[in-house]
């Protein structure tokens, strides 16, 4: 037996440790009891729960936890039995929610806002008389804002339907535009419209009562 490694040899007699032999194949065999096998294509159901349930993947779909920074999202039943039934960790299915949150989130918003917009141009192109009176009513009003208003003030009324309106009444009405001051009185003063347009609540959400307010606070300060 002289393939017997050395640590299995008594070191003065060389003789061969019978003890430590079996206790190493003991230990052994403990190790491979524990071990479980990666399911084949041909595993049985019972094997395929033994593997999902030594990863941690939960008994049924209910067992996810998932947690979302953005209340705007919620698990959704049919995917997380889909994810269950691919052997999902909850790890694995909270990564997945968060990549949703974090690319397809933004990609939905940005879809959502151009047919927001797309409609917005179809109403005012019907308001304006066709596509051909609306192309010469938006240089006109282009050219009028970029004489009167702040670029800011301007670009914020030129990004909703709302403000193309009020924007239209201010030209037709000869006024001044916000770069000027005014006695106008009122409840709104041209200088707290102009901080409204910036807030994000008016050029980036669109919050529709916000909006409104911007609205009716021109046609106060300009009324038809």
């Amino acid at each position: 037996m002289t393939d017997v490694p050395a640590k299995f040899r008594d070191p003065k007699t060389g003789a061969v440790r019978l003890d430590a032999l079996l206790g190493s194949y003991a230990e052994l065999e403990k190790k491979l009891g524990q071990m479980i096998a990666v399911p084949g294509d041909d595993a049985d159901d019972e094997a395929r729960q033994r593997f999902h349930s030594a990863l941690g993947v939960p008994d049924s779909p209910d067992g996810y936890e998932i947690s979302f920074d953005d209340e705007r999202f919620a698990a959704d039943p049919q995917v997380n039995a889909r994810l269950h039934q691919a052997g999902l960790t909850p790890a694995q299915v909270q990564l997945v929610y968060d990549l949703a949150a974090e690319y397809v989130g933004p990609a939905v918003e940005r879809a959502g806002a151009e047919f927001e917009a797309s409609a917005q141009g179809d109403r005012l192109r019907e308001h304006f008389g066709g596509a051909e009176r609306w192309r010469d009513v938006s240089r006109q009003l282009r050219q009028w804002g970029e004489a009167r208003l702040p670029p800011d003030v301007l670009h914020a009324l030129c990004c909703t339907e709302d403000g193309v309106h009020a924007l239209h009444t201010m030209m037709r009405n000869g006024e001044p535009g916000l770069g000027r001051g005014t006695n106008q009185a009122g409840p709104a003063s041209e200088a707290d419209l102009t901080a409204m347009m910036r807030d994000p609540r008016y050029w980036k959400t669109k919050d529709p009562a916000f909006v409104e307010q911007v609205t009716q606070g021109f046609r106060r300060l300009y009324p038809e």
